[in-house]
């Protein structure tokens, strides 16, 4: 699993929406902190709670000059229809084929929902030169991160 002080592995994948645009986390190293929140599934209870959440923060993130993504196994289609539900301004990275997911060390199930090979929920604050800076993964997924802790190590990077 990916932790502190670790060099961050890059990944490619597919923002949300119908273009289905290519997502180069390499492309976001370098402009301040990139902040990585990986959750389980769209449209669930404790995810939308998150995400909502980080919305809230969202601000908060962007004077901290860090760019801040949502990141699930999600289709780019689903994930564009929760992102429009709740009206994010960050945006979220449909990891279908799970790269990211397991790079990072959070691969999971969760089969009294249905879910598969999905992603743990996990922050990680990555720095312009690429290294994890802050590490934080759930215990149990319905868990949300302490989003004051995330904002400071962002505002740290």
């Amino acid at each position: 699993m990916v932790a502190t002080g670790d060099d961050a592995p890059t990944f490619t994948a597919t923002y949300r929406g119908s273009d289905h645009e290519d997502f180069d986390l390499a492309e976001h190293l370098g402009d301040g902190p990139v902040v990585l929140a990986f959750f389980p599934g769209a449209f669930t209870p404790p995810c939308s709670n998150e995400m909502v959440a980080l919305q809230e923060h969202h601000d908060r993130f962007t004077e901290a000059g860090a760019t801040l993504f949502g990141v699930s196994a999600d289709s780019a289609f689903s994930l564009g229809a929760f992102a429009d539900e709740y009206d994010l301004a960050f945006d979220l990275v449909s990891d279908m084929p799970g790269d990211a997911i397991d790079a990072y060390g959070l691969t999971m199930d969760i089969p009294d929902l249905g879910l598969y090979d999905v992603a743990n929920r996990a922050a990680f604050v990555i720095d312009g030169d690429g290294r994890v800076v802050y590490d934080w993964v759930a215990d149990d997924p319905t868990t949300e991160p302490d989003y004051e802790e995330l904002i400071e190590a962002a505002a740290s990077a």
